[in-house]
């Protein structure tokens, strides 16, 4: 069950990146660059809002700084008309992701294991290392343990 619920929300992660593949923040923002195709004035935005033309630019500096908050946002949209949509964006695939971490979570177990066995000199050669890297990948990706992502 829980790998099946796993993979739902992995496919909602990933649908969702498609529909937004592509898509990057304009050079001037989403405030300015919206304020602008609209034709409306910062002066005439900050009195629909009830704020200041200052405070207008100053939640377009912080947009381009990373300092606005989504609250803020949403005001300057609704003010335009407009809503707020954000996502997390995966640079490649949520099942990727979890894969990849399995990945670096198995070779950190397999190399605590090979200091272990290499002072009695029982280290695994490399076939056999990179055999066992990979079963145990699969085993994790299988069981998703609740600490795949802590360090070993």
């Amino acid at each position: 069950m829980k790998q099946i619920v796993l993979k739902q929300y992995q496919e909602i992660v990933d649908q969702s990146a498609k529909k937004v593949a592509g898509l990057s923040v304009p050079v001037e923002g989403w405030v300015r660059t919206m304020r602008n195709a609209l034709g409306i004035s910062g002066a005439q935005l900050g009195r629909r809002l009830g704020v200041s033309r200052s405070q207008i630019a100053q939640t377009e500096h912080n947009e381009l700084s990373g300092a606005v908050t989504l609250k803020t946002l949403q005001k300057m949209a609704e003010g335009m008309n407009c809503r707020v949509v954000y996502a997390f964006v995966p640079e490649t695939s949520a099942h990727a992701i979890v894969e990849n971490r399995a990945g670096e979570k198995a070779e950190q177990l397999v190399s605590r294991a090979d200091i272990h066995m290499a002072l009695e000199s029982q280290s695994l050669d490399r076939a056999s290392r990179e055999y066992e890297v990979e079963r145990l990948k699969r085993e994790l990706l299988d069981k998703m343990p609740s600490d795949l992502w802590d360090d070993v």
